[in-house]
């Protein structure tokens, strides 16, 4: 710690820090201000806008009694303790969520990066953290009314750590080899390098030790949001944990996560979707879309729909059939219906599909259409995120969508079918635009509707509606990646 602290309390063993932060549930903000503790010469707004301390070092300060620092040492160094407050917000069925993820430090490109996470800076600082959750109230009045609801100490459990420690590996890999331009959070589990600011020209730093000079965003480390969930949920709350993958961690040791994954679906490649049903005693029924995740779930030793390491590293499963000889994927992929208004008012940086993209990873288990037309065999599976260039021409396409809908989108009838000017597959080599609706819906110039427009339209900015939307990948560019991740 770099002062003094401000008041008299034991923090010389990590359970007694505890004890003490335990006496802030159920406190606001206000009334942690109101006990007077601050270190000498601190004077603070933590709630005014733009301040970038927010309410981590309010707590630091305010009730721990020491000032905010940058320095390489646990807060509580004699004890090695890190404190972290976050956020978790309350759902309308009032189910507690984790709201963001948990900043660790910042990443600096020029820094030492051992091979080994527990020789990093890193985790010298926040091996062992005090989370405090306090309860996030959007546009509320006075922010220091938000009250803090949770403390505990935490530090992750082995099967965590060795998935955490091949995130390090790969994020600080990529550093060393001069690419930090190129991390994402999709590409690790539970760890990630979360960027900082608003994305713009102000936030790249130049790569001088490594990278030849090539700018890359500013990142922190971080334990990414969908890990945060699955730690309040289990570790704080006590719900029922998801079934493992990874049943021991030793099975961790002479393999990676997602080595380990792909093993347990490899075992069973060249079998016929028929045969592996009779295997893992499920009913085969060709015409039940659903049967391929179910039978994804169950190679891995998964009985459900909920895998404990997917849920905490934000993997979303999907199951696939191409056509017979690999030469046509039939269906694009739909991803989330958007409204128009909400589509003007929100720039790329800030979009759930850029989000969604930059945060998911994807585990594509992939089965062939056999020329009988009535089973199919599985061919291999493989993890994959959106390369950097794709993302480019991902935002290309929603830039496109944005402006056409700003300026006015053009419908024009033919027959009995109304065409628009929104991105077309021929348009862009990533993703289009077409409806998510079953059945189409207008609400014309001239006040004429057509269909359901309550059900099925959303509104356009000048008054008219149009078929709900949504952003599609082009199905040519799914087969493609599917095929390299296969080495077809």
């Amino acid at each position: 710690m770099s002062e003094e602290k401000a008041i008299d309390a034991d923090f010389s063993t990590p359970y007694k820090v505890e004890a003490y932060a335990e006496h802030l549930v159920d406190m606001t903000f206000k009334d942690v201000a109101d006990l007077g503790i601050c270190p000498p010469g601190v004077k603070r707004d933590y709630a005014k806008r733009g301040y970038k301390g927010g309410w981590g070092v309010f707590i630091e300060e305010r009730y721990f009694g020491y000032k905010a620092n940058s320095d390489p040492e646990p807060d509580l160094e004699v004890a090695g303790v890190e404190i972290k407050s976050t956020c978790l917000d309350r759902r309308a069925d009032g189910i507690e969520v984790a709201g963001e993820r948990l900043s660790l430090e910042t990443i600096n490109y020029n820094d030492d990066f051992p091979d080994l996470l527990f020789d990093s800076k890193l985790w010298h600082k926040c091996k062992l953290l005090l989370l405090i959750w306090y309860e996030r109230v959007k546009g509320i009045e006075d922010p220091y009314q938000q009250v803090i609801r949770h403390v505990k100490l935490f530090t992750p459990p082995v099967s965590d750590i060795e998935v955490i420690e091949e995130d390090y590996r790969t994020i600080s890999t990529m550093i060393r080899e001069g690419n930090a331009e190129q991390l994402s959070e999709s590409l690790t589990n539970y760890l990630g390098a979360a960027t900082t600011g608003s994305g713009h020209d102000k936030d790249l730093v130049k790569q001088t030790r490594y990278g030849n000079g090539k700018s890359a965003k500013r990142r922190r480390w971080s334990y990414k949001q969908q890990y945060m969930k699955y730690v309040l949920d289990t570790y704080i709350l006590g719900a029922e944990e998801a079934e493992s993958i990874v049943k021991d961690p030793s099975e961790l040791k002479n393999s990676t996560f997602e080595g380990r994954v792909k093993s347990l679906v490899y075992a069973h490649v060249g079998e016929t979707d028929e045969t592996l049903c009779a295997e893992l005693g499920i009913p085969f029924d060709p015409d039940n879309k659903s049967q391929w995740y179910v039978l994804s779930y169950c190679m891995l030793g998964i009985h459900g729909d909920r895998a404990a390491e997917f849920e905490k590293a934000n993997i979303n499963l999907r199951a696939v059939r191409v056509e017979y000889g690999f030469n046509k994927l039939k269906e694009a992929t739909s991803l989330d219906t958007f409204e128009f208004r909400d589509l003007v008012a929100t720039p790329w940086e800030v979009s759930k599909v850029r989000r969604m993209f930059e945060e998911t990873k994807f585990f594509y288990v992939v089965f062939e259409k056999n020329a009988d037309e009535r089973t199919s065999t599985l061919r291999g599976c493989f993890f994959w995120s959106m390369p950097t260039r794709d993302m480019l021409e991902l935002e290309r396409c929603y830039n496109a969508t944005r402006d056409c809908v700003k300026r006015g989108v053009i419908l024009e009838s033919r027959g009995k079918r109304i065409y628009n000017n929104l991105p077309k597959k021929s348009d862009n080599r990533v993703a289009h635009v077409r409806p998510h609706a079953n059945k189409a819906a207008y609400k014309l110039q001239d006040g004429t509707t057509i269909g359901d427009v309550e059900h099925d339209a959303s509104e356009l900015p000048d008054g008219r509606a149009m078929t709900r939307q949504s952003f599609w990948l082009n199905n040519d560019y799914v087969l493609d990646f599917i095929k390299r991740g296969l080495e077809i």
